[in-house]
């Protein structure tokens, strides 16, 4: 599904996503500007530009919540905040693309402006350095062109939440934009991160379904209910008890491997009957549960670890004297 949407541009079908190829953001290749077209080292600074007063300063933020995304700037004159902007963002795109598109408005916003020392301060070093990557893949950070021409504008770095007045208003406007439903909204591309994560919780929607309406591993969809892409450490004795695949005579007489289910102590020879009732493993025997609480016995065992060690051990002394557990010949 990832390779029909990233490289061959091919929609999925509908029961899976409607998220066209067209919505999703292409990887840039090749230089964006020419190799001896550089940024002047005082133009990009990841230093911490906290202490510069002179001139007029420029702050910008991204926003992420649980309601959306939002990307702001304002601009402080002495102590005075003479301009406002902010947008919202789908809640598909990333606070990176949030951060990225702020300073690219600030950016935009500073060309209109009488030339002077101007100075874009944010508290996202990534987005600094993306946008001085002549290199980078990703689109926004290739529009940064406009910095060439326009070298009295200065790009630093500032420590987050450290009680500055331009930084803490431009981050609450990105929250008010991020929060507000109705706030006007910028499009763009969804980025290759928002698909693998969607793709990735399909995938796990549609293995979940298949799991919980299966009809085969019903022993296993008791213990393990949730699909998890983390694998559950079990030892091969483990696995035996617990899908009641090993040598137990009940398993085997269903594949005419053995003549009888039954134990030779005369029970059924079922795991359950060894780790509980059995009078030949007395010395692994748990409480029995009642016939209806059997699945949560199975669960308990499962989810405790000095449990599991003694099914291990259990395995392993009827793997040893298998001849002793099968049913006496007429």
């Amino acid at each position: 599904r990832g390779t029909a949407l990233f490289r061959l541009r091919l929609p999925l079908s509908t029961n899976v996503s409607d998220i066209d190829p067209s919505e999703i953001e292409e990887k840039a290749t090749g230089w964006s500007t020419h190799p001896s077209e550089h940024l002047s080292p005082t133009q990009i600074s990841l230093d911490d530009g906290g202490n510069i007063n002179t001139g007029l300063r420029i702050y910008t933020d991204g926003s992420k919540t649980e309601r959306g995304v939002g990307a702001a700037f304002c601009v402080l004159t002495d102590v005075n905040i003479t301009h406002r902007e902010s947008t919202r963002l789908s809640l598909r795109n990333t606070v990176f693309q949030a951060e990225i598109l702020a300073l690219l408005k600030a950016v935009e916003h500073c060309v209109t402006l009488p030339t002077q020392q101007l100075t874009i301060l944010i508290d996202n070093q990534a987005s600094i350095k993306s946008a001085a990557n002549p290199k980078s893949h990703n689109s926004i950070a290739r529009n940064f062109k406009l910095l060439h021409s326009h070298p009295h504008i200065r790009v630093s770095w500032i420590k987050l939440h450290a009680g500055y007045i331009g930084n803490e208003e431009a981050d609450r406007l990105a929250k008010e934009a991020a929060e507000t439903e109705n706030f006007p909204e910028t499009p763009l591309e969804l980025p290759k991160s928002f698909i693998k994560t969607f793709l990735r919780q399909k995938m796990l929607a549609s293995w979940q379904m298949a799991w919980d309406d299966g009809d085969t591993g019903r022993l296993i969809h008791n213990i393990i209910s949730k699909d998890c892409l983390d694998s559950i450490n079990w030892t091969r004795n483990e696995v035996l008890f617990f899908t009641g695949h090993g040598s137990f005579p009940s398993f085997l007489q269903r594949f005419n491997l053995a003549e009888t289910s039954f134990c030779s102590c005369g029970g059924i020879g079922t795991p359950i009957h060894y780790a509980t009732v059995c009078l030949l493993t007395t010395s692994y025997h748990m409480a029995p549960p009642s016939q209806q609480h059997q699945p949560i016995w199975f669960r308990r065992v499962a989810n405790n670890s000095t449990s599991r060690r003694k099914i291990h051990n259990l395995l392993h002394f009827l793997q040893i004297e298998t001849s002793f557990f099968r049913p006496y010949p007429n």
